[in-house]
């Protein structure tokens, strides 16, 4: 029989599949659990559901289902633009941020080139620089977090992307305005840096610097974002990329055609128009994450201090059999080892009753 995985290139044939947080309906129909008793905990979806007018904007398309979407996103990408103070042909939208990431890769690594990330990064990074053939190059983290400046040392000749994510994830880790200046300032202006906002919405006023901000000074900056999490529409997939108008037009060469669909091109426009939206999100976030903090504090845990909707919780030790152990209480959360990170479970913010449930059943984990 042929063996087709050793027929694959060599950087996917390292890879392992990415293993998304547990379903619920997976859950229920493995312990034999009632659906509507689970809490999933595990993905930084957005616990409000998703805003009144992106329901509203779905609906008004669903009689046009036999249509192609509009291929070039033009609503869409026209708001993002007026958003984000950039012209339109400086904005590539993706099937969800990962697809940003993909197709940098595609445009922009091969076998002999290299991609610098952190250690704790997004799993998405090495995955799509490994399929591509290239090398990635993971630099030890500080404090769970970027080093930047050893992320500088690693870059070499060979070297096209640097990624970096901020906050990032599964850590919640962040770094502030100068410490992302002197990085981009010192990065070699052949090499691209996609700066991986996904959770940037979470923050407020100065709490983080704006990668939009940079990208007048810094040509060879991208920076990524998504409507997955505080706008809360993960299901439908949508994300965006800003950057120079010369690296968006490499994107849509290999940009699949139609890769956002028309449900989630309207959906999208209409939640950016939803500021009350994002507020609310906002503020259950940091309810969320305070009320997080102070039952874990009553438990005796420690945490990583987060920027995101997600808190990664030391446990001191392996955290399988935990994992295992709320998964029968049912409460889905996201083990971390595969990140290198075993002794740490990720928590996603939801609702007030949601969190009150899993830190009881932490409770009662743990003294069993």
């Amino acid at each position: 029989m042929t063996d087709f995985l050793a027929l694959a290139q060599p950087g996917v044939q390292q890879l392992s599949p990415y293993v998304p947080g547990k379903p619920v309906d997976e859950l229920a129909r493995e312990l034999d659990l009632d659906p509507a008793s689970i809490v999933k905990l595990a993905s930084n979806e957005n616990p409000l559901g998703p805003s009144p007018k992106a329901l509203e904007a779905i609906r008004g398309e669903l009689a046009e289902l036999t249509r192609y979407p509009d291929g070039n996103g033009f609503e869409l990408k026209s708001r993002l633009a007026s958003r984000c103070g950039v012209q339109i042909n400086q904005v590539t939208l993706g099937n969800g941020s990962n697809d940003i990431l993909d197709l940098v890769a595609r445009a922009y690594l091969a076998p002999d080139l290299n991609a610098v990330f952190s250690q704790y990064a997004f799993a998405v990074y090495p995955i799509a620089t490994q399929a591509v053939g290239a090398q990635g190059k993971a630099v030890p983290a500080q404090a769970y977090g970027h080093d930047l400046e050893a992320m500088l040392a690693a870059i070499d000749e060979n070297t096209r992307v640097v990624f970096i994510a901020n906050p990032n994830n599964p850590t919640g880790t962040w770094f502030g305005p100068d410490a992302l200046e002197r990085f981009l300032a010192r990065v070699p202006s052949n090499v691209l840096v996609v700066l991986d906002e996904a959770y940037i919405e979470y923050a407020e006023g100065d709490e983080l610097p704006d990668g939009l901000t940079y990208l007048a000074r810094y040509d060879n900056l991208l920076v990524s974002r998504t409507f997955s999490k505080a706008y809360g529409l993960a299901a439908l997939r949508v994300g965006y990329a800003i950057c120079s108008a010369q690296i968006a037009d490499v994107l849509n060469r290999v940009r699949q055609p139609f890769n956002v669909n028309s449900l989630a091109l309207a959906a999208a426009c209409a939640a950016l128009d939803d500021a009350e939206y994002l507020v609310q999100s906002r503020q259950v976030n940091d309810a969320g994450m305070a009320q997080l903090e102070a039952g874990l504090r009553e438990l005796g845990l420690s945490w990583i201090a987060s920027k995101g909707n997600f808190i990664a919780v030391d446990f001191g030790r392996d955290t399988a059999a935990i994992n295992q152990a709320l998964l029968h209480e049912g409460v889905i959360v996201r083990p971390v080892a595969g990140y290198g990170m075993p002794n740490f479970l990720r928590v996603s913010i939801g609702l007030p009753a949601e969190n009150a449930r899993f830190l009881a059943a932490l409770g009662k984990v743990l003294s069993a």
